[in-house]
């Protein structure tokens, strides 16, 4: 076996680590509701969310990972170095957030060290606009999306349940629903998120000159990068549960029911539409629609706008430490 072909295997490793640090980093998307409303133990919800992240690829298609792997970048500048730098940032923003306790995207982290990489060796021409474009643009419309979604549907239940006089009977029934809109959120989480990574090992493979890209994604790259995140889920990332599940505002039942169909929905749409968006900032999003619909004040701004700034920050900061390890890596070879 040639250096090359151990320096492929190596990377696609890291590819896999960075898909299990996603999902591990991202669990709290998944579990924070169900958990905070106190619906599922944490160890049972990251069960539950890490059976549905699994069994996504049998639901969705590869829409989101051809996005990935064809265009955000042009295929003559992808290289091994510059897809190991850009998943070098993302996986070193994750920890850093993380340990902050801010949920920001590994989306838009992997996007921005890959970027970041291939402007480090080709320049800012080697950008696909189009495809940036069109990611940098759900960056703003995923969260509205989900926060629009979950004020009317927060609305539309409180309206449908203002006569009920029987409390624990309602809250009985949505707590049983909660755990299918926690499923199906899972659900959308793992089709859209672990594509990324498929679609980073598809790009591997086309640099390496083991695929073209008019292949169909192998199906162990699939089975590998679904695995990857829902064992990283299964590890459930505790640290940004309470942030997302209460710090944001507090949720009952009937809150994260709304909050988790909103997200979900908003996922289905955009995976079936091969557009990468954040699992994080669309659930984030519809949970400050659900304390919206109550009322404004139910929303802690002041944790609503430090988890934005995160975000903003997240795209350019990737792409410098991407840059850097590229820089790194030239100098080196």
């Amino acid at each position: 076996m040639d250096i090359d072909h151990l320096v492929i295997i190596f990377t696609i490793g890291v590819a896999l680590i960075f898909d299990f640090v996603n999902g591990f980093h991202d669990s709290a998307n998944s579990i924070a509701t169900v958990v905070s409303t106190r619906v599922l133990t944490p160890k049972v919800a990251v069960l539950w969310a890490a059976f549905f992240n699994f069994v996504a690829f049998l639901v969705f298609g590869t829409e989101v990972a051809n996005t990935i792997a064809k265009d955000v970048v042009i295929q003559d500048v992808l290289s091994v170095g510059v897809i190991f730098s850009g998943l070098f940032g993302a996986i070193a923003w994750n920890f850093i957030t993380y340990y902050l306790s801010l949920p920001t995207s590994s989306s838009h982290a992997l996007v921005g060290g890959m970027a970041g990489a291939a402007i480090a060796k080709g320049g800012f021409s080697v950008l696909i606009m189009e495809g940036f474009t069109k990611i940098g643009l759900f960056i703003v419309l995923a969260p509205l999306i989900g926060l629009a979604l979950g004020f009317i549907l927060m609305v539309i239940t409180q309206w449908s349940t203002v006569k009920v006089t029987n409390v624990d009977r309602t809250n009985k029934l949505f707590r049983r629903l909660q755990l299918a809109s926690a499923g199906a959120y899972s659900l959308g989480h793992g089709a859209n998120d672990a594509q990324k990574t498929m679609g980073i090992i598809f790009a591997l493979l086309i640099a390496g000159g083991y695929a073209n890209s008019h292949e169909e994604l192998p199906l162990w790259v699939v089975i590998s990068a679904h695995s990857a995140i829902a064992l990283g889920t299964l590890t459930g990332g505790m640290r940004l549960v309470k942030t997302m599940g209460s710090k944001i505002t507090p949720l009952q039942p009937i809150g994260g029911v709304c909050a988790e169909t909103a997200g979900a929905i908003t996922l289905f749409a955009t995976s079936a539409a091969g557009i990468p968006v954040s699992t994080t900032h669309t659930i984030a999003g519809a949970i400050v629609g659900v304390g919206s619909a109550r009322r404004l004040n139910a929303v802690r701004w002041p944790v609503a706008s430090r988890i934005v700034w995160a975000w903003v920050v997240t795209i350019p900061a990737t792409a410098a430490i991407g840059a850097l390890s590229m820089f790194l890596l030239q100098g080196i070879s």
